[in-house]
């Protein structure tokens, strides 16, 4: 597997599906995310961009307003990436009720998140802002509805003295993207670039993640089918 050294950290550039075309129907990798002042969401962008990279993904972005007219799009969606502010340790309170909600929508209707991939990415203003907790908040509610975590896969970076602010995970996460705004700047020039390319990465991971899961389930019940 050929490899892309993006700063200090190394960056896969294969997917071992990417030749598959044809074997499975395009899927969709659903981005699901609030946004109190519009750095989260660029994040949430970033991470669709990534998606949109993967060959067969087809990426769906859902402001947690939107979830109530949205429950059967994201039953459908092979993979779901969450996505938060962190405030005071943890999730924001839109979203937490985005989370309550799915009890009803999602749950008491038979499970319907049950097998599909999860992740998670959050931003604050602080550069640790309590967000590992925010992130392990995530990936608790994505196990509670029985879903597959992805974590980011990548090193931490800029801990060294040939490291930089530049550099992919600068802010050490391995459980999802972590990004960092700077509290009097706005969405405009917040989070830095080196966030963005790093939710970036997380979306076309789950993608990547979704695709081999899709096509071997295609493929299993293929077998299955010819006996």
């Amino acid at each position: 597997m050929s490899t892309l050294t993006v700063g200090s950290t190394t960056e896969r550039d294969e997917d071992p599906t990417a030749t598959w075309e044809g074997v499975a129907p395009d899927f969709t990798v659903a981005v699901v995310y609030h946004s109190g002042y519009g750095h989260t969401r660029r994040q949430a962008e970033a991470v669709r961009d990534g998606v949109s990279r993967v060959a067969g993904a087809q990426p769906l972005l859902v402001e947690v307003a939107e979830a109530p007219s949205r429950w059967d799009d994201l039953a459908a969606a092979e993979a779901i990436i969450f996505g938060t502010p962190t405030y005071f340790g943890n999730v924001s309170a839109p979203f937490k009720a985005f989370q309550d909600a799915t009890s009803h929508a999602v749950l008491a209707r038979g499970y319907r998140w049950r097998n599909k991939l999860a992740a998670g990415f959050t931003n604050s203003g602080a550069r640790a802002g309590d967000k590992l907790a925010t992130l392990v908040q995530l990936a608790i509610f994505a196990a509670q509805h029985g879903m597959h975590w992805v974590n980011l896969d990548l090193p931490p970076a800029n801990n060294s003295t040939r490291g930089s602010e530049t550099d992919l995970n600068r802010l050490g996460f391995w459980l999802g993207a972590g990004a960092q705004s700077n509290v009097d700047e706005g969405p405009d020039v917040a989070p830095p670039e080196a966030d963005l390319r790093t939710a970036e990465h997380l979306g076309r991971r789950v993608a990547e993640a979704a695709r081999q899961f899709r096509y071997g389930r295609h493929l299993l019940e293929h077998v299955t089918t010819a006996r």
